[in-house]
């Protein structure tokens, strides 16, 4: 057998495969359904404005954070490991989170524009540019194909 040859999985490994798809999809329906209402509760019942405590805390323990996301992504990167498709979209996730958190609570005071230009030039840019080459690496990546049955 050639090295880009490889075997059929076993009927067993597909159905375990099928099983466990179907429970993880099965877990995000109801987690999404159930977030609906919490959601609804929690536009009518949060206060439009709070005195937070730990500001401090909170922001750089979010930036550690997101440089623990670039560093693993960038060390997994230059390793060659497939890792790194998690950490880019982790990364990219968090860039996406940042750029929200630092806009949205910034609204109505002078900081608005600081934070709106770092979100569109470097926060969201750089989020785009990771998500988009996970998906390049996605298209390149070898699958194993399945028999002429649809996968469930």
């Amino acid at each position: 057998m050639s090295e880009t040859e490889t075997e059929a999985p076993s009927p067993q490994l597909l159905e375990r495969i099928r099983r466990q798809r179907r429970h993880t999809l099965e877990l995000l329906t109801v987690c999404a359904v159930g977030l609906v209402p919490w959601t609804i509760l929690l536009a009518f019942t949060l206060p439009s404005g709070y005195t937070v405590r730990q500001w401090r805390t909170t922001w750089v323990g979010f930036d550690v954070l997101l440089l623990v996301a670039m560093a693993a992504t960038a060390l997994l990167g230059w390793r060659r490991h497939r890792g790194v498709v998690v950490a880019a979209v982790s990364t990219g996730a968090l860039l996406v989170c940042d750029a929200w958190f630092d806009v949205s609570l910034a609204l109505g005071t002078p900081e608005v524009w600081w934070s709106a230009a770092l979100a569109v030039c470097v926060e969201l840019p750089l989020a785009g540019f990771l998500i988009h080459r996970v998906l390049g690496m996605l298209k390149l990546a070898h699958w194993p194909s399945a028999p002429q049955e649809r996968v469930r």
